[in-house]
């Protein structure tokens, strides 16, 4: 399962760039993470998961492990401002997402849908056939977008796994099911 390289210009989305609301901002290059954006990557998921955040040698792991199924929003100079990271089961046709974030500054022009659509598209290529995430409960905005691209509450119980990540950290569980492409 090799992935080719991925750099994509979103600024040819309206809806994905507001050049006023972001003065001096470069383009945002949707592409596959590098070793060098390890640095970045860390302070993007400390910014914005901040205390459940990955540690760096976990990071670190995750990148050795799943680097074509890592992506970035690169705004130029390797500042990044979101990515998405999936891991696969060598064994099985299953993955999950393990992270999706984007500043809050980008929130809200559709950058983590484009993030997961172009993830979720390399996912059905490669052959995975279910994807899983977990969410916060009360993550209302996160919910609606995964629910927007097809994942459904995964059984018992609509999903909800009570502490889930230890005591009073309770996660709902989606799911989507990846049809073959034929």
């Amino acid at each position: 399962m090799t992935a080719e390289p991925l750099e994509r210009a979103l600024d040819r989305h309206e809806h994905l760039m507001e050049p006023a609301r972001f003065p001096g901002s470069g383009r945002l290059v949707l592409r596959t993470a590098r070793e060098s954006d390890l640095p970045e990557l860390c302070r993007l998921d400390e910014e914005v998961f901040q205390e459940v955040a990955y540690p760096a040698f976990l990071l670190r792991q995750l990148y050795d492990m799943y680097a074509e199924h890592l992506l970035v929003l690169d705004e130029g100079e390797g500042h990044l401002r979101g990515y998405v990271l999936a891991a696969t089961t060598g064994l099985s046709r299953d993955s999950w997402i393990l992270g999706l974030c984007v500043t809050r500054d980008r929130r809200r022009h559709g950058l983590g849908r484009e993030l997961m659509r172009e993830i979720l598209t390399r996912l059905r290529r490669d052959g995975v056939e279910q994807v899983r995430l977990t969410v916060e409960p009360a993550n209302r905005a996160a919910i609606l977008l995964y629910r927007s691209l097809g994942f459904r509450p995964e059984q018992p119980d609509d999903g909800l796994r009570r502490d889930y990540f230890g005591p009073g950290l309770d996660r709902q569980i989606l799911r989507l099911e990846l049809p073959r492409d034929h």
